[in-house]
This record gives C-alpha cells, structure tokens and sequence, in this order.
C-alpha cells in the first residue's frame, strides 16, 4: 500500500509537470531562491530516503522478532470484554494454569508472551512503561512479547474506544523478582479460603444461593460462572472493577449494591440484599486472599 501510494504521487507529479505552460525563463535568477530551492529539494530527498530506510527496518525487524520468540517465555492470555480483563497464566500442566482479572504479574528480566483476544468489541491493551499498544480483535489472537527490566507497578490502559466506559477499563501490573512471582504464583493456584467465621460462612452461603454464583467463579465451591471475573483471590488485588475502585469494603458494598452509579453501563446487575447479608457477602469476599 505504501509503495502504490507513492507510485501514485509520483504519477500526479510527472502529469502536472507535463502541464505546465511555456514560460520565459528570467534573465537573473535570484541567488537567494536558487539556493532555497537547492536546500528544499536537498531536505525533501533526505525524507523521502529516511522513510524508505525506516519502512524497511520496521519491516525486517519485525519478523527477526518474531522468528526470535523465546521458548522458555511465560505464557499468559489477556482477554478485553466490556470493561474488564481476564488475565490466564497458562501451562502444559493444566494444575499450574491460573486465572485472575485485571492485574498481571510479570517476573522482571524474563520474557512473557502475551496472548490477546477479545470476547466483544475491539479492544487494545497498553502499558506505556513495558511495551507499546496491540489491538485485542474479536475472531483473532494478536500476540505482544513483553520482557521487564526493572521491578516496579505500573497501569495498563485500554487504548481503543470500546464503549461507554473505555476510560474504566485499566489494569494493575507488577513487576517483581522471580521468588516474589513464584509465591504470588502459588498463593493464586490454592483453592478459596475456608470461611473461619460465622459472619463469613453466612456471606459465603449469601454468594452460593444468589445471583453472584451464575456469573463468577470461586474455585474449591460450586460457583463456577464464567460471565465476570474469577474471585477466588479477589481481595489480594489492589483494585476493584479494572482499577475502578479501590479493594476495600464499603467500596465493595458500594460495587455490589449499585455498579451502576460507578461504572455506568457495565453488564454487572444491582444486588438488593439486607444490610446484614450485605455485611456477610462483603466479609467474605474481603477474606478471599
């Protein structure tokens, strides 16, 4: 497409040229305009050659890159759906594979290969401190290798308009150490927390017996929905609804009561429970470390 573009300008140029009358040439040309014109062709030429030169790097690079994958790189898959990411740590061991939303853990110095799709619109994921955008397309997997060099926390953006709350669609990143990562990685693959209490059993049986259950999961019960994110370890994130609301609980009774107020439009209902189960459902959730 470039190079037709260019064929094209070239072809007006050559036929504009050819157009033009017959006119006298001035006896004195002024030596100020003989050399402002030498200078302007000179600078066109050099962009004309810089563009070539950069267009053909990109394009060999960009292939080097992606003969030169890592296979010992982590395996992770992002995917964008209306305004939240899933994030899969994936492995050959089907018990090593781990699921969460709207954090990603990297270790520093080790390459990730990220996965990227979308389950709805078209999405883009961003975190202009490790790497540059990639388009999450639905139908289709992009790919975005990410190698961290320094140990930190960052925000990972949606970089794509995708609806009413684009802008509410972020995402924690942690950089860390690899025995840092590993013991995250650990503490992540363990089932939920056993309720200790009597207020955080009757908020776990609250979840169970409500409409919470058919949309989330939580493993090691029997809410297995697959429609909103995984919170089996929910109160270990440092954010609430991708980076929305911070992980604390009257944000949390807040979240569950109305969504609405602080993310309109997002798919998740309103929940109309007494306050005692929503203090229960809020303790147990707040538990799920």
């Amino acid at each position: 497409m470039y190079l037709l573009m260019m064929a094209l300008l070239a072809w007006a140029i050559w036929r504009a040229r050819r157009r033009l009358p017959d006119v006298a040439p001035l006896t004195e040309a002024p030596a100020a305009d003989d050399l402002l014109c030498k200078l302007l062709n000179s600078w066109s030429a050099l962009i004309m050659i810089g563009l070539f030169v950069l267009a053909g790097g990109s394009f060999l690079v960009d292939r080097q890159l992606a003969r030169a994958e890592d296979p010992h790189a982590l395996r992770v898959r992002i995917t964008g759906s209306e305004w939240w990411w899933q994030v899969e740590y994936l492995d050959p061991d089907p018990s090593k594979q781990l699921v969460t939303a709207n954090e990603l853990h990297l270790p520093v110095g080790r390459a990730t290969r990220v996965e990227l799709r979308s389950n709805d619109v078209i999405h883009s994921f961003w975190v202009p401190s490790l790497n540059g955008k990639t388009d999450l397309i639905p139908g289709r997997s992009n790919y975005q290798t990410i190698t961290p060099r320094r140990t930190g926390q960052w925000r990972g953006q949606c970089a794509e308009f995708c609806g009413l709350e684009h802008a509410r669609m972020a995402m924690d990143v942690t950089v860390e150490d690899a025995a840092a990562f590993e013991r995250w990685k650990a503490a992540q693959l363990a089932p939920a927390r056993t309720p200790a209490t009597a207020v955080e059993q009757q908020g776990q049986h609250v979840f169970l017996t409500s409409t919470c259950a058919s949309c989330h999961t939580i493993a090691g019960t029997d809410a297995g929905g697959k429609v909103g994110p995984d919170l089996t370890h929910m109160a270990s994130r440092r954010t609430l609804a991708a980076s929305t609301l911070p992980t604390e609980p009257q944000a949390l009774a807040q979240w569950i009561r109305d969504p609405h107020a602080r993310k309109p439009g997002t798919n998740m209902p309103a929940t109309d429970l007494p306050a005692d189960q929503l203090t229960a459902l809020v303790t147990y959730l707040m538990s799920l470390r």
